[in-house]
């Protein structure tokens, strides 16, 4: 777990999902911010749950961190982040398009980016079920795997970082496009739940 990196991670959304991220980040040893649709006054049980290093935020507050978290239903994230100003952010889209409507050949995660332009979006924390992706990904002596795509390195270098000081051990798909389609729910990675184990083993 790095000591050293102050970097501070906005979760949008405070279900299941939200908090299980919000304890990969504290894991990770990052503050974090968490918001939810009812505002900061609502998150008290939550936030004394998480304990030391998490804090309520309103939604705006949230998305000026420098990793941001969208953790609602997929169907939800325009209502989720409106108002939210964006700039140079590495998002993490964890949302999952459940209804598979027709996306004209593009994944969700593509969709996300346009509307968090210019942002920087990074595919991940979507193929493990909120206890799977919040709980210790120390297995015995193997690492629980995450996935993670996108089309902007540094913004990946900095996910894969928060997810290494949690304990992962991270597999970069490339592209939001390719890597993307890898990842979306009934895909082939959705549901997967792989742990590495040292070499040797």
């Amino acid at each position: 777990m790095s000591s050293t990196d102050r970097t501070l991670v906005g979760v949008i959304g405070a279900g299941r999902l939200g908090q299980a991220m919000a304890r990969t980040a504290l894991r990770a040893g990052r503050q974090v911010v968490l918001a939810n649709s009812r505002g900061p006054e609502s998150l008290g049980s939550v936030i004394s749950e998480l304990g030391d290093g998490a804090f309520a935020a309103t939604v705006s507050e949230a998305a000026a961190a420098e990793i941001v978290v969208i953790a609602v239903p997929w169907s939800r994230v325009p209502e989720a982040i409106e108002g939210a100003r964006w700039d140079a952010q590495v998002v993490i889209d964890a949302t999952n398009d459940f209804d598979g409507g027709d996306l004209g050949g593009r994944t969700s995660s593509e969709l996300v980016a346009d509307l968090v332009t210019p942002a920087r979006v990074v595919k991940a924390a979507n193929t493990l079920t909120a206890a799977v992706l919040g709980s210790n990904p120390q297995e015995g002596e193997g690492q629980r795997v995450i996935f993670l795509s996108g089309d902007d390195e540094q913004a990946k270098a900095a996910v894969t970082k928060l997810f290494k000081d949690a304990g992962f051990f991270v597999i970069d798909l490339g592209r939001l496009g390719e890597g993307g389609q890898m990842q979306q729910i009934r895909a082939p990675l959705a549901g997967v739940n792989l742990v590495r184990l040292p070499m040797g083993n």
